[in-house]
């Protein structure tokens, strides 16, 4: 590995991949702990991306359709240069070479999802659009001159010196078996969601959030970390993780019913099928829980067509005897999205220096309390490229002064003990999920601070316990319910919005309680 790197980014999906391609020409070094294309969630993205390119589409519709999902919290400019920046990504992309679905005259197909007034998701293979931009981007990434991809890194903390600076981050690399201070003028995190700190969840299982830990650690601030989207419609096929059934199937007309084969949305929302993903969600829940079941019902709707149409959703189902033309798929709700994440501004630049976060793990404004589908790769899109263009030309210089926090250095470079990383996923599927309460979260904040003492405390454990903590504090101090986040001991919502940030530095040292700062 180089000493010294002027722009360092930490992670290799969607998000980090396009941040590197539009910093062009400048040279810039990706980090990943697997190999790129393998083992993030952007290949698994099956809805697709989100853009006002439609003849009866604007971006002021996609603008109002974003604002109104998000429940009060979106920050309406940075909706504003979300929705405005669709229609260029799309074309970018192309230009990358993704394949987007067309219809028989070589114009771009576009799906209709929940909360969306216009059919504005553009697809790619039906159900593969995650893979397809991955394939593109990767291709492309790995073509270009200026991005150097580093596999097999595994990142422990960022590096931060006297001055409270980002300087590159502390790494475990793998083939060398060693670790390593990775110095850097600037570091852009693009280290995904978090769903894998819950026992069921779409996302893939490493997924759990280290970056949240790592920004919080350096003294950014976390905003809205209670703020985690269930996917109503997870394969319930007893396989972890759970195969998603993507949404777009509701969209071309699939219904959601019970075991007896009755369609219960209209029970619960005026939208039926396609209400905001948090109503879908509860609604899937409630049916489950009071033994009627849930199913997705797609024989009619998309039947013989299945296997072409949503390949992904069909093999999934394929592998547990279900056959979509002519069975009900069994479904259940599981961790998909976290819409909080590091603070940043709308360039992508969190609150402590030198440190940038870009697609899940950021707080960019534009998810607010429950994110609109579809709009997670069109963000990842949009702020990436804003961050490349405030650092292409950027005077940038490495100190190498920064360390890194002194118990790092002490615990094994490894994942996170299995049985321990069971219970906290547990706990938090239990306590911390769909329906929360005081006690529940306070259950929840008792397994942490167990397992903050665990004889087999690793790198990857302490991490996924800083950042289960700082979601089930965002919960507990939320006494309300909105969008995602539901408090049944606060079922109403505030009549003024309002955000939770936390910053802390030294909260999760030697298994200390949480002690950090709350603001609302």
């Amino acid at each position: 590995m180089s000493d010294r790197n002027d722009i360092l980014i930490i992670g290799a999906g969607v998000a980090g991949l396009y941040t590197a391609l539009k910093l062009a020409p400048r040279p810039v070094t990706i980090i990943t702990a697997r190999p790129v294309g393998k083992g993030g969630a952007t290949p698994w993205a099956q809805g697709g991306l989100a853009a006002a390119i439609g003849p009866n589409d604007t971006p002021n519709l996609h603008f109002s359709d974003t604002m109104q999902a998000g429940a009060g919290l979106v920050d309406p400019e940075a909706a504003s240069v979300l929705a405005d920046g669709g229609p260029a990504a799309v074309e970018d992309l192309l230009q990358f070479g993704v394949a987007f679905d067309v219809d028989e005259n070589g114009n771009i197909k576009l799906g209709r999802e929940a909360a969306h007034c216009r059919d504005r998701i553009v697809h790619a293979t039906g159900d593969q659009a995650g893979a397809a931009i991955m394939d593109a981007l990767v291709a492309a990434a790995r073509a270009s001159s200026h991005i150097t991809i580093l596999e097999q890194i595994v990142v422990e903390d960022l590096l931060v010196d006297d001055n409270g600076v980002v300087g590159g981050a502390l790494v475990y690399d793998v083939d060398a078996g060693e670790r390593a201070a990775f110095d850097a003028g600037q570091t852009v995190m693009a280290t995904g969601g978090l769903g894998g700190l819950y026992a069921v969840t779409t996302n893939p299982t490493p997924a759990q959030g280290h970056g949240l830990a790592f920004a919080a650690r350096a003294g950014a601030i976390i905003r809205d970390p209670e703020f985690v989207q269930f996917h109503p419609t997870a394969l319930d096929i007893k396989v972890d993780p759970a195969p998603l059934a993507t949404e777009a199937l509701r969209g071309d007309g699939a219904k959601l019913v019970n075991k007896d084969g009755r369609p219960f949305m209209a029970d619960y929302h005026s939208a039926e099928e396609l209400a905001p993903r948090d109503i879908v969600a509860r609604a899937v829940e409630t049916e489950i829980r009071s033994g009627r079941g849930a199913f997705l019902d797609a024989r009619s709707s998309i039947g013989k067509a299945f296997p072409t149409a949503y390949p992904t959703v069909f093999a999934s189902c394929k592998s547990a005897g279900i056959d979509p033309r002519t069975d009900l798929m069994p479904i259940a709700p599981a961790a998909h999205y976290h819409m909080g994440g590091v603070l940043t501004d709308l360039n992508g630049k969190t609150s402590v220096d030198g440190l940038w976060a870009v697609g899940e793990v950021a707080s960019t404004g534009v998810h607010g309390a429950n994110r609109l589908a579809s709009n997670s790769l069109l963000e990842a899109i949009v702020f990436g490229a804003r961050i490349a263009d405030q650092l292409r030309e950027k005077d940038i210089t490495v100190s190498g002064d920064a360390g890194a926090p002194g118990d790092r250095m002490n615990l094994p470079s490894k994942p996170a003990d299995k049985d321990a990383m069971m219970q906290l996923r547990n706990a938090m599927s239990a306590g911390c999920a769909l329906v929360r309460s005081e006690e529940s979260l306070t259950k929840v904040l008792d397994v942490i601070h167990s397992l903050n003492g665990h004889e087999a405390m690793t790198s990857g454990l302490k991490s996924a316990l800083v950042t289960a903590e700082l979601i089930a504090q965002g919960a507990l101090m939320r006494e309300e319910s909105r969008g995602g986040h539901f408090r049944s001991d606060y079922p109403d919502t505030e009549d003024e919005a309002f955000h939770t940030e936390i910053c802390t530095t030294d909260a999760y040292e030697n298994g200390e309680d949480f002690d950090g700062e709350f603001e609302e």
